[in-house]
């Protein structure tokens, strides 16, 4: 049995439904008892220390916030090296730093060296689970699940589909990315922590065959996920429409080949019609927000409130290299000032669930991750208010957890994140 102690903060409802008073638990000097990987207990301090063996040791944090790991809903792992690559939008951008960068991932044993470098980055940053993309290439998925496994995460990967509108050199097939798909799911679903996601990466560079063929894999493996990219950029979109003409909108290209499902997490979904947005809330898909990324591309600004009315499941996303950050606390940040462009708020409590419970169920791990209740997974971070002098100060003038919380979003980064705990141990970096 471990012991942690100290200011404790998780939630078990989403604000924007039940409010924020009933949406969290809060403990200025709380316990956090973990037993055997999983959380056994949490509380005030006050009345679980009498509870507790008369030598149990006892790991307590000052000055910092301990809450559930962050949970990134949309990341390409492969894109790591390319990150802050200059000028483009999403198509052009694609063609000229995306490709060249995941060709190299043909070779298993420099993906697991990628791979452990990613991994690295994410912990540092408080994210202990995330949706990955791979790249075309089946030993990419080997790779990461190899480095993943030895740390013991909670991750779910996929090999990316994609048989036309892309380099050769990028391309499968779609009986052979079936096949590949099918062997990786086999392979590693549900060994351990990990878990498969079927991954077309976005409608262009499938054809009609190809997201059939996907299609038929989530029929064959219902628990399995699905990821892709959706309405993210206008241009795009305007290239969906005349790739899939006998289609009502983007959404209905996936439609059609049965790919929608609880376990269908769809990034950015910047520029949905009204349909769209129904047709997500009937079949329970997700959202991945990826705020840092939407403005790099300068692809647009999501309607949150939209996702909200619809009651559709929205994590954080980083989509690192798009992305310009790890750090879901950045992305809150940026995700802060979208809303405000479209003169909107977004409530502190909103943010941090988006980033630990929402992420969760987003990907339907509310049951595992996600929050501190009896029996979850034990993955959490510890949040050190005093990393740098200006958040020291800044947060010493605080009046409110509500304040706290948002001068963190707005002031934190890597810097910010003390501990990661994976399962219950303390996560050392291999480089440290």
């Amino acid at each position: 049995m471990k012991v942690f102690r100290g200011e404790i903060l998780h939630f078990i409802e989403d604000p924007a439904k039940f409010g924020i008073e009933q949406s969290y638990q809060y403990f200025a000097d709380g316990l956090l008892i973990v037993e055997k990987g999983l959380v056994k207990e949490v509380g005030q301090a006050s009345e679980l220390l009498a509870s507790l063996p008369e030598n149990q040791t006892i790991t307590h944090y000052q000055h910092s916030l301990m809450m559930p790991g962050f949970v990134d809903t949309h990341v390409h792992y492969p894109q790591t090296e390319m990150i802050a690559s200059y000028g483009e939008q999403l198509l052009t951008w694609l063609e000229n730093y995306t490709y060249p960068t995941e060709k190299q991932f043909s070779d298993e044993e420099y993906g697991k060296k990628v791979a452990e470098f990613f991994l690295e980055q994410i912990l540092a940053a408080g994210t202990t689970t995330a949706l990955v993309f791979g790249t075309v290439h089946k030993q990419s998925v080997d790779a990461f699940f190899t480095v993943a496994q030895q740390k013991k995460l909670r991750m779910i990967c996929g090999k990316v589909l994609m048989d036309q509108n892309a380099p050769e050199f990028l391309q499968d097939t779609a009986q052979s990315g079936y096949d590949d798909s099918k062997a990786l799911i086999e392979k590693w679903h549900n060994k351990d922590r990990l878990q498969y996601a079927i991954t077309p990466r976005f409608a262009p560079t499938c054809s009609q065959v190809q997201l059939n063929k996907a299609g038929q894999l989530l029929a064959e493996y219902p628990d399995v996920y699905i990821q892709t990219h959706l309405c993210e950029n206008k241009n795009e979109i305007a290239w969906v429409q005349e790739l899939f003409p006998d289609s009502k909108n983007y959404l209905d290209v996936y439609d059609n080949a049965n790919l929608l499902s609880k376990r269908s997490v769809f990034a950015h979904g910047v520029h949905l019609h009204d349909e769209e947005w129904q047709r997500l809330a009937e079949t329970d898909s997700a959202i991945a927000f990826c705020p840092a990324s939407n403005l790099f591309l300068g692809s647009g600004l999501f309607d949150l409130k939209q996702a909200e009315q619809h009651q559709i499941k929205v994590g954080l996303g980083t989509d690192v290299g798009a992305g310009t950050t790890f750090s879901i606390l950045k992305n809150i940040n940026e995700a802060y000032k979208i809303q405000q462009l479209r003169g909107e708020k977004l409530d502190p409590f909103k943010a941090f669930y988006l980033a630990t419970l929402g992420g969760a169920t987003a990907l339907d791990l509310h049951h595992k991750i996600g929050n501190f209740s009896q029996g979850k997974e034990a993955d959490f971070i510890v949040v050190d208010y005093y990393a740098t002098s200006l958040m020291k100060n800044r947060i010493e003038q605080c009046k409110s957890l509500s304040e706290k919380l948002f001068v963190l979003a707005m002031l934190g980064d890597e810097r910010h994140i003390a501990q990661t705990y994976i399962l219950g141990e303390r996560y050392r970096s291999s480089r440290a």
